[in-house]
């Protein structure tokens, strides 16, 4: 009921930026955070940064500084701008969000397919 598309990765070079976009759709009433996380090849999936409805972020320690989460709330749209971006922050990101269904009691967890993003040094 409750979907998530992701746009935005690519390859880039080291020093680059990257903005990824996550939209969400279907019967929501509201939604009370939206989250970025990656997944790096064989590793475990990580939070990279969170955002609630009232505005308040989290960062992982590792993107501090160089990347900017934020959202619309009248577009059910997240952002993630990915600035100074390293090697190390190649991986697949996922974007997940978690809320309330309309005309209902029952909240939803839901993810996106991933977008890649790729810094080459």
């Amino acid at each position: 009921q409750v979907q998530l598309v992701e746009s935005g990765g690519g390859l880039v070079q080291a020093g680059e930026s990257l903005r990824l976009s996550c939209a969400a759709s279907g019967s929501i009433s509201v939604i009370d955070a939206m989250n970025w996380y990656r997944q790096a090849p064989g590793k475990q999936r990580d939070v990279v940064a969170v955002i609630t409805s009232g505005g308040t972020t989290n960062y992982a320690d590792s993107v501090k500084g160089r990347f900017t989460i934020s959202r619309d709330n009248a577009k059910n749209t997240a952002y993630l701008q990915m600035n100074s971006l390293k090697p190390e922050d190649t991986a697949v990101y996922y974007c997940n969000a978690v809320g309330l269904i309309r005309w209902s009691r029952k909240r939803f967890d839901v993810w996106g397919q991933g977008t890649q993003v790729t810094v080459s040094s």
